[in-house]
């Protein structure tokens, strides 16, 4: 019986951003969905783009939204299988402020990108690593 190969384990690094802004009936999150997954928008680096740097793209391409960044929120962490490996990635997050564009212009990732009232936002993100950066975002938005 031949032995069959082991996985591989390799390290992957992303970035994205909380983008949050007043709306008409309080604070407004900006998300991401595709087949029915809510998530905050995030990316990985091209080339030797700096962490802040990728971060920023990521959030125009996936959004249409134009940002900057406030402050880091801190990373979150997770594992993924692939054909014969393993990948743990390290998603880094910050704050990020809306200065222009429009959902309007996200890019073919996603089939919906919406600004959602933070319950409402809170309810539709797939996964609880997103709940945990949009309560660090809005903690930081409090205490600023």
């Amino acid at each position: 019986m031949a032995k069959r190969p082991g996985r591989r384990v390799r390290d992957a690094v992303a970035a994205g951003g909380v983008v949050i802004r007043a709306g008409e009936r309080g604070s407004e999150v900006v998300i991401a969905g595709r087949e029915g997954m809510w998530v905050l928008p995030k990316g990985t680096p091209d080339g030797s783009e700096r962490i802040e740097e990728t971060a920023v793209r990521e959030v125009r391409e996936e959004t249409g939204i134009d940002v900057r960044i406030v402050r880091p929120l801190g990373t979150i962490e997770y594992w993924f299988a692939l054909p014969r490996q393993r990948v743990h990635k390290i998603v880094h997050f910050f704050l990020m402020e809306a200065l222009g564009g429009d959902t309007a212009g996200h890019d073919h990732e996603y089939e919906e990108v919406r600004w959602a009232p933070i319950d409402e936002a809170r309810r539709l993100l797939s996964f609880d690593t997103y709940r945990e950066m949009l309560d660090r975002a809005l903690a930081d938005e409090v205490a600023a």
